[in-house]
């Protein structure tokens, strides 16, 4: 059933919110998905702080234009999604990404990140990238290996004195 002006007014405004507050987004190609499925991809993305939105091309291609984004959704092909990230920019494309492989239906087509246009094959390279929390803790455990070295040397020392005088202890 057609959508009327103001039920289209009322989604170009949802989205515009969701336009001020968005980190990133991402959009995606779901034809073929059936409502199991999209509803486990919905709470996917939910969890990894983004939000999915189904909306006709041409409501979101207007909406995009108005706030800078210049992007031909119409080149696009298939049914499309927008996936919005609020928190971490990367974390709901990833969990799409690891989605895609169980999911072959399901199609990166392209994104918006760091005030640029992305390219599908772009979002895909940085969808496989480690997260932020694994490049922390590797540069973490990288500072951090040269003190715990330094450290082990100091207590083989140490531990080498204390086993000498026990020895000398039980001989005696």
């Amino acid at each position: 059933m057609p959508k009327t002006k103001i039920q289209k007014q009322e989604i170009s405004k949802n989205l515009a919110e969701k336009l001020k507050t968005q980190q990133g987004i991402v959009f995606v190609d779901y034809k073929g998905l059936n409502v199991g499925d999209m509803t486990e991809l919905r709470a996917t993305i939910k969890e990894n702080e983004g939000n999915l939105t189904v909306t006709k091309k041409t409501i979101l291609s207007r909406v995009l234009k108005e706030k800078g984004i210049d992007i031909n959704l119409k080149e696009m092909k298939g049914q499309i999604a927008v996936i919005f990230a609020f928190g971490d920019s990367i974390a709901p494309l990833q969990a799409l990404h690891t989605f895609a492989k169980v999911h072959e239906n399901v199609k990166i087509l392209g994104g918006y990140l760091e005030n640029e246009i992305q390219s599908a094959s772009a979002m895909i390279a940085i969808a496989q990238l480690p997260s932020r929390n694994e490049l922390l803790a590797e540069a973490v455990g990288s500072i951090a290996a040269p003190m715990s070295g330094f450290v082990r040397v100091l207590n083989g020392n140490v531990k080498g004195l204390v086993m000498a005088l026990n020895a000398i202890a039980q001989k005696k």
